[in-house]
């Protein structure tokens, strides 16, 4: 009599042969793959805890600050059921558009960043490192050197924001420009190109402050170049929240383009992406968004530095995934960052850029060092 052969069932155990028999699609839920649905399912967990846990940042940034506000008045006033009360101006006119603001432009900063990193092919880019907070900057000192608005009315309203937005611009053209080399521009040459362009107009701006001789302006300019939100209301949110639906709308059609720059320069013009031309619209269109962001809130860095890589850790590379949630991700760190500037030394209101940037520096120098051993980043 033959024993029975080793990959026979013969010697197995009936629940051994019973599974073994089964085909995938009749095995147990508990014994069946689960990779098919697993992604999908992980990204509908990751987009529903990042809309609670920002809806609970937004209620804890009305409620808390140098006057703290009880919840239970909080919600009735967000949610037009309250009752005539002190609180309702504080809430409706002061910290719900600033904490908006924080949402918008934490959001906007970290789509972008997570653009960028696939344009020029390097996780360390940030909408910073291509110079255009720098020229944000520049453009919101000369309007303060030059007096324009005259500090009071509408027309100072409109001309600080304005001011930042053409200096946004003049960073942006200048650094395309730059980088620009007859029909190609590589990513090198844009990083290269945003820190030249950083440093000219950060010199700038301190040769503007030292010839303007007002120390006033100095520290109306230190607190614009590290970014904050104080100065929100509701006409300066408006236009940031427009382009941030209207940016993140057309990067998402060009979601499958920017994965195939992931696969290389000559893998995506194999595929049939024309990635000079592409990458040079993507880069206006991402230069743009950070444009208006920068001339809404000031200069708040590496949140479009930090945020991408988590939430690529959380639902992977593909852009169309990864952009939503980058900007869920994003919105929640600045209104948390924001949360904190304000209360850490209330009623002293802290630029929200300097915590932004105390987080950001090591998770900056971390990631070099993750470059430097040659690990992924």
């Amino acid at each position: 009599m033959k024993a029975p052969a080793a990959g026979s069932s013969a010697g197995r155990s009936p629940a051994t042969r019973s599974s073994a028999g089964r085909s995938p699609a009749t095995r147990s839920p508990a014994t069946r793959p689960s990779a098919g649905r697993s992604p999908a399912t992980r990204y509908g967990l990751v987009v529903t805890g990042l809309l609670v846990a920002l809806a609970v940042a937004v209620v804890a940034g009305v409620a808390l600050g140098s006057v703290r506000i009880p919840v239970g008045e909080v919600v009735p006033i967000l949610t037009g059921r309250a009752a005539p009360s002190p609180y309702r101006t504080i809430v409706l006119d002061v910290r719900l558009p600033r904490v908006l603001l924080g949402a918008v432009v934490g959001g906007g900063l970290a789509v972008v960043g997570a653009v960028l990193q696939a344009l020029v092919r390097n996780r360390l880019a940030d909408p910073f490192l291509l110079g255009i907070s720098s020229g944000a900057s520049a453009g919101a000192v000369l309007v303060l050197v030059l007096g324009v608005g005259g500090g009071v009315g509408i027309t100072s309203a409109v001309a600080l924001p304005a001011g930042a937005f053409a200096g946004a611009l003049l960073a942006l053209v200048l650094v395309y420009a730059l980088a620009r080399r007859g029909a190609t521009m590589t990513g090198a040459g844009l990083v290269l190109a945003g820190v030249a362009v950083s440093y000219i107009l950060a010199a700038l701006t301190t040769l503007l402050l030292v010839l303007a001789g007002r120390p006033e302006h100095f520290q109306e300019a230190m607190f614009w170049s590290l970014g904050g939100l104080g100065s929100a209301r509701w006409d300066t949110l408006a236009l940031p929240a427009v382009v941030l639906a209207l940016g993140i709308a057309a990067l998402l059609t060009l979601a499958r383009p920017l994965d195939l720059l992931l696969v290389g320069e000559e893998g995506a013009t194999v595929l049939g992406l024309d990635t000079a031309r592409f990458r040079a619209a993507v880069f206006v269109l991402a230069s743009l968004v950070t444009a208006v962001m920068v001339a809404a809130s000031g200069a708040v860095g590496f949140v479009g530095l930090m945020v991408p890589h988590a939430a690529r850790m959380a639902v992977g590379a593909p852009h169309r995934r990864l952009l939503p949630v980058a900007a869920l991700g994003g919105a929640l760190a600045l209104v948390l960052a924001d949360l904190a500037a304000r209360t850490v030394a209330a009623p002293q209101d802290i630029p929200v850029g300097v915590l932004t940037a105390l987080t950001g520096g090591p998770f900056f120098l971390w990631l070099m060092r993750r470059r430097a051993e040659g690990s992924p980043v």
